[in-house]
């Protein structure tokens, strides 16, 4: 598929299949990750992939929040992967300092979405997870405690709620128009398709 069809396909998924992800799927999700551009070539990321049924339902455990509700879904994901910040190279941590600015987030971002869209495009689907209890997933994953795990991500084929249909096609997604979130030359100026001058 065209990059256009594969950013309109992907979503976050939250009603997942219990059937097992292969191993070569899950390595070329890393793999995809692993090319992932990074400031200074740094790549800040480890993946800790858990595929384990008890270890999984630990770690979805961990993603609830108040009152049991939130991310109820992870538990159905047959892969759990926590995204482990490693520390970045000297020459991207003194750009982050003198800049005020977290690059190695940006990395892991690049790096967790490089993962999600090989996903996709191989029939499996993902949500990226920010709420869970970190210090405990340390735990329970042996991360160093100079670590961060600032994501979590569920792997798994789509799957239908209980009692439900199965979805119709997918319809186009809620976004904010072009106008709203692009100027042209200056910070409010309003999106206009520019027209490419011909060189005589």
């Amino acid at each position: 598929m065209s990059f256009q069809e594969l950013v309109q396909l992907r979503r976050s998924l939250r009603s997942y299949a219990p059937r097992e992800v292969a191993s070569a799927d899950i390595q070329a999700c890393l793999e995809a990750a692993r090319l992932a551009p990074s400031a200074c070539n740094s790549q800040p990321w480890h993946y800790v992939v858990v595929t384990d049924p008890p270890r999984v339902r630990a770690l979805a455990a961990l993603t609830r929040g108040p009152g049991g509700r939130l991310n109820g879904f992870a538990s159905q994901a047959p892969v759990m992967v926590a995204l482990v910040a490693e520390r970045p190279n000297i020459s991207a941590r003194l750009g982050g300092f003198l800049k005020r600015k977290p690059f190695y987030l940006l990395d892991i971002g690049i790096s967790a979405q490089h993962f999600c869209l090989q996903a996709e495009e191989l029939g499996l689907g993902t949500c990226m997870i920010g709420w869970f209890r970190e210090r405990a997933t340390a735990r329970l994953l042996g991360v160093p405690r100079s670590r961060r795990i600032p994501l979590m991500i569920t792997l798994g084929y789509p799957g239908t709620p209980a009692g439900e249909e199965p979805a119709p096609a997918r319809p186009p997604k809620k976004r904010k128009p072009l106008e709203q979130i692009a100027s042209s030359g200056t910070y409010g100026t309003p999106w206009q398709e520019q027209a490419r001058i011909a060189q005589p």
